[in-house]
């Protein structure tokens, strides 16, 4: 007999199908849920442009500190071992309080760091102030991904979740546009790249700052007006921290899980995306031109690859289609790396951004399903920067990997030792999609999980995974979906079996 784990990873024929068509579902979205998801997509896509701002302008940083590839991939490093604060601070502030302000402070807070970016002059005001950025940058995914999520009828989760995680990749594919058109055009150069994405977050902040707080903490505060018990905001926080406690004794198991998911997805996307520009400048001979071209085409795949695996996991389970797409990423690693041609470079780079950020599609509702429901933007966001954390050094391993590992290709006629970027990539991102694909099959699942109905985590019990509203207290994202949870979804939220 099979085990448990492969056994469970297609979820029962009554759990994956849906009650209501996709598109009877998406016609049935007031402007309010979409205005919502769309909130979340663009906080995360401010985010990826933030980040990647640096990533793009690693030649022109070079030239600007007179820093060494591996200095400056310091930055990088900096922003994602901050991250995990960032996620605990605001994580925190939103299952506290709400969606709506801590999400607009993050925003602001990154529009005056980026804003402040462009004005440096040393290296080391560079580095300080990019360390404070992954504090702010460490709130987004967390608070994005529950705003954008909870909000919807479950049967569109699984592809809003591709829709939203690929706000990652267009946020980069807006960056590099950026960085093609307007930064050769401009006289500050890579400045006026930090300056635009500032300008991108500010908008951000007010398309939130204009929405009403999420449906889930409007449901508690009329609950608790309706019964006529005013809670101090004291005895909330008393409450929350409570909750807290009793939240982590149960699931402890299930946090280290996901820290483990998350590292090796970080690795992923931050292997083969964020010394990439570099890889085909110094290892390829490429221009600063096709080398963006190249990761424009690149992210149009990883586009793709998200909308599609996120639908397609509302079918087949969120596990398989994890697995189906690392897959993927194996096969295509060699047109990645071998080809010296822009076409077929190009072309590996869509098919390997295809599989890397089809596989991240599912992660935004996978970890909302798997978390402690009333912590829904403390745990993904936390678990997610925490991976960020250990693969914070992704660049710099590369680059460190690139020093030690060297190849010789012509430019301008003459044989030219280069950095091997392409086999150390190579090798990292096929050890990477070995573990994800090991670590994704021996977890859980909780497939088409309605964790909009349960109790906030300032309510008593929020703690608990039973803890659901009842019906005369709830109100449902799907305005024709029941209010109550069966007995079977509340079964399927145990997760000793990790």
């Amino acid at each position: 007999m099979a085990p448990y784990f492969l056994r469970n990873l297609i979820p029962k024929r009554e759990e994956r199908q849906s009650a209501r068509p996709l598109l009877t579902v998406l016609a049935g979205l007031t402007w309010i849920q979409w205005a919502h998801f769309f909130s979340g997509w663009l906080s995360w896509t401010c985010d990826a442009i933030d980040f990647f701002t640096v990533s793009l302008s690693v030649s022109s940083l070079q030239k600007e500190f007179n820093k060494p590839t591996h200095d400056i991939t310091t930055a990088i490093t900096l922003t994602l071992l901050f991250r995990s604060v960032g996620a605990v601070l605001f994580g925190v502030a939103s299952d506290r309080f709400g969606r709506k302000w801590p999400l607009v402070l993050n925003l602001l807070i990154i529009a005056v760091l980026q804003l402040g970016a462009g004005f440096v002059h040393t290296f080391r005001e560079f580095l300080a102030l990019r360390s404070l950025f992954g504090i702010a940058m460490g709130g987004i995914w967390g608070l994005a991904a529950s705003t954008a999520l909870e909000n919807l009828p479950v049967e569109a989760r699984g592809l809003a979740s591709g829709v939203l995680q690929q706000g990652y990749a267009v946020g980069y594919l807006l960056a590099a546009c950026i960085n093609l058109t307007l930064v050769p055009q401009t006289s500050p150069g890579w400045r006026s790249l930090f300056w635009t994405a500032s300008g991108i977050s500010l908008f951000a902040a007010f398309v939130r700052l204009i929405l009403p707080e999420s449906a889930v903490f409007l449901r508690a505060r009329a609950a608790e007006a309706a019964s006529g018990r005013t809670v101090s905001a004291r005895q909330k926080t008393r409450i929350f921290l409570h909750e807290t406690k009793e939240m982590l004794k149960q699931h402890w198991l299930l946090c280290i899980y996901a820290v483990l998911l998350m590292t090796g997805f970080n690795f992923l996307s931050h292997g083969s995306q964020d010394l990439y520009p570099t890889y085909l400048q110094q290892s390829k001979n490429f221009t600063a031109h096709n080398a963006t071209i190249a990761t424009i085409i690149g992210n149009c795949g990883a586009i793709a690859g998200g909308i599609i695996a996120g639908y397609v996991s509302q079918y087949i389970g969120r596990r398989l289609t994890i697995v189906i797409f690392v897959i993927l990423i194996a096969v295509f690693i060699p047109l990645w790396i071998l080809p010296t041609t822009f076409g077929a470079l190009a072309a590996g780079a869509f098919c390997i951004q295809f599989g890397v950020q089809g596989a991240w599609g599912v992660i935004p509702i996978q970890l909302a399903e798997m978390s402690p429901p009333a912590f829904r933007a403390t745990f993904p966001g936390v678990a997610y920067q925490l991976g960020n954390m250990v693969s914070s050094a992704s660049a710099q391993i590369e680059a460190t990997g690139g020093d030690n590992l060297r190849t010789t290709i012509i430019k301008d006629g003459q044989p030219t030792d280069v950095p091997d970027y392409a086999t150390v990539q190579g090798i990292l991102i096929g050890v990477v999609a070995a573990f994800v694909l090991i670590v994704t099959i021996l977890g859980p699942e909780n497939h088409g999980l309605h964790f909009e109905k349960h109790r906030t985590a300032f309510e008593e019990g929020g703690g608990r995974d039973d803890a659901f509203v009842d019906d005369e207290s709830a109100e449902s994202p799907s305005p024709q979906g029941s209010m109550r949870e069966n007995s079977s979804m509340r079964e399927k939220r145990s997760v000793e079996g990790v």
